[in-house]
């Protein structure tokens, strides 16, 4: 077995054990955007060779901080009570714990498919999916949860700002020059805009995306 084979098989098992995590799976629907059509929303956002090697540097500067991350990002939503509320009861409004660990196991390993998407069409096809699950097409089918049905939609792209403001100390803590930490940021956002745009997809009258 090479080392990349080896990689992989330990990148599938690790992932296999995600709760909900289903990128690459059968049971993901086919996306309804061709990978010309992604290419060219790409050139649009000016997503080129180099953002794709600075999120590539990203990756083993954030895998060991990733718990740091996600509790930051999770201690911002915490404290928003118009975002915290689509994690809670829908009958009670309490928070659901289990509900949170599932989505946070989730959330974790976006950081690192970010950092590595190859933007194929496993990886268009997932997108979609994540947009229906914030949708009410598919919200709380992934966890079987008893959740509100529907995230509203300016709070999708509202949080590209927070997530991608947050990033970059973390980047700043892997010893790369101001210079290749500005890169690596700039390349995270133009990555998360990429993926907040498709998420939109179910939120768009049929026709208008």
């Amino acid at each position: 077995m090479t080392a990349q084979s080896s990689l992989a098989a330990e990148t599938a098992a690790r992932t296999a054990a995600i709760p909900g995590y289903t990128l690459g799976q059968p049971a993901v629907a086919r996306a309804p955007m061709t990978l010309e059509e992604l290419d060219l929303l790409k050139r649009t956002l000016l997503l080129g060779d180099e953002d794709l090697a600075a999120l590539r540097a990203s990756a083993p500067i954030l895998e060991p901080q990733a718990e740091a991350i996600l509790d930051v990002w999770y201690g911002f939503v915490a404290s928003q009570p118009q975002l915290v509320q689509y994690f809670g009861n829908a009958r009670t409004g309490a928070p659901d714990a289990a509900y949170l660990a599932a989505v946070r196991h989730r959330f974790r390993q976006w950081i690192l498919d970010t950092a590595n998407a190859r933007y194929d069409q496993r990886w268009l096809d997932y997108q979609f999916e994540i947009g229906r699950r914030h949708h009410r097409f598919g919200k709380n089918r992934t966890d079987a949860v008893e959740s509100v049905p529907h995230i509203a939609y300016r709070y999708v792209p509202a949080l590209l700002y927070p997530v991608t403001a947050t990033l970059k100390p973390f980047l700043a803590k892997g010893g790369a020059s101001p210079e290749q930490v500005e890169a690596m940021h700039q390349a995270w956002v133009k990555s998360v805009l990429l993926q907040v745009i498709l998420w939109s997809h179910p939120y768009v009258k049929d026709g208008d995306f």
